[in-house]
C-alpha cells in the first residue's frame, strides 16, 4: 500500500479519538524511572522494527504509521524526562 486511503485515515482517527476519550490524568503515583524508560525504549524499538517490516512488504502506509508511533514513544519519553536527549529540540519536543 503506497497511499493513505480515507478508510485508513478514518481508522487512525477512530483509534486515537477513542484513546483521547479514555485517558484519565493520574494525580499521584510512583514511577520507576529506569523501568519506565526501558519500557518506552522497547516500545519505540518494536514499532521501528515493525516499520522496517512493513516497508519491505511495500506497505508504506503502515510503515509510516509505525514510524510515527516509534517516534511518539521516544518523544514522550524525552518530554517526561525518562531519556536524556541533550536538549535536542530538533528531534524531540523538549525545551
Amino acid at each position: 500500500m503506497k497511499q493513505v486511503t480515507e478508510e485508513k485515515l478514518q481508522h487512525y482517527f477512530d483509534v486515537t479519538g477513542r484513546a483521547l476519550l479514555k485517558v484519565k490524568i493520574v494525580e499521584e503515583g510512583k514511577i520507576n524511572f529506569k523501568k519506565s524508560a526501558e519500557d518506552f525504549l522497547d516500545m519505540a524499538q518494536r514499532y521501528y522494527d515493525d516499520a522496517k517490516h512493513f516497508y519491505t512488504k511495500k506497505d508504506f502506509v503502515n510503515a509510516f504509521a509505525c514510524l510515527n508511533y516509534a517516534h511518539g514513544w521516544l518523544d514522550a519519553g524525552a518530554r517526561l524526562g525518562l531519556f536524556d536527549v541533550g536538549h535536542d529540540s530538533v528531534l524531540f519536543t523538549v525545551d
